[in-house]
């Protein structure tokens, strides 16, 4: 009895953490307008978490391409298509591995640094002294980084893309000798702009963009002041964030496949 009452708590206490988020979510969209007076301020956090996270995302993509072709030639060339190679690394890059990737990428680096960032804010009373200026924590802390994930993570989504291709060129080409223009030819002729770049890449980053960085934002401006409660918050949000990509690349997939 105590074991359901416990996995009924834990599941109360995470539906209300979903609805304060969402509420959350309509406060930071009230004071996007009034972030604008800050816009060097957003354009600040758009170099912190896209910018700087250049280095993580290229070299990851680019050996999630090499792996991918390798393991991708070993399989197809059972079944005498390793013409396809291209095609299949670029499909499973552009439909899935791109944005989700990036996205855990970007939650671990990019989303863990924004709820330590607000949440020493929090607990070092600075909220709360911009509050007695007449300063808009929301408008100018919030909403700010909130907006410059929205905007880096497509941005990144693309570049992981990129790399991730060039890698399964350098391994399908450069070291397992397939033609380069059977290669380039059969890729060019199987992707399509709409269904796997507009909506596999850019849609995908965009809405995970959205959830990565509101969960980020919110696990920092409402941490306890403490230590340990940014500790907490910042785990929270690794957590949290990896759960919603991969259950919103599901629920998003069967609605664009």
């Amino acid at each position: 009895m105590n074991a359901r009452m416990d996995r009924g708590g834990v599941v109360t206490q995470s539906l209300a953490q979903i609805g304060a988020c969402g509420l959350f979510l309509l406060t930071l969209l009230a004071a996007v307008p009034r972030s604008f007076r800050y816009f060097r301020e957003t354009l600040r956090q758009i170099w912190f978490v896209g910018a700087m996270s250049l280095t993580i995302v290229m070299t990851c993509g680019l050996f999630v391409g090499m792996v991918l072709g390798l393991q991708l030639y070993d399989v197809l060339s059972i079944f005498g298509g390793t013409s396809a190679t291209g095609t299949v690394v670029a499909i499973a890059i552009y439909r899935e591995l791109g944005p989700v990737v990036t996205a855990l990428l970007f939650a671990g680096r990019a989303g863990t640094s924004i709820t330590a960032e607000i949440g020493l804010m929090r607990a070092t009373d600075q909220l709360d002294a911009m509050e007695m200026m007449a300063v808009d924590p929301i408008a100018y802390v919030a909403a700010p980084r909130f907006l410059a994930g929205v905007v880096a993570l497509p941005l990144l989504g693309v570049v992981f893309c990129a790399m991730g291709v060039f890698g399964g060129h350098l391994v399908g080409v450069t070291w397992l000798g397939i033609d380069n223009g059977t290669f380039w030819s059969n890729m060019t002729a199987t992707v399509d702009v709409h269904k796997d770049i507009i909506n596999g890449v850019l849609l995908k980053s965009i809405a995970f963009g959205i959830v990565v960085s509101l969960i980020a934002v919110y696990q920092g401006y409402t941490t306890p002041p403490t230590s340990e409660g940014v500790a907490y918050a910042t785990t929270r949000t690794v957590v949290a964030s990896s759960i919603a990509i991969l259950a919103l690349d599901f629920v998003l997939t069967s609605f664009l496949i």
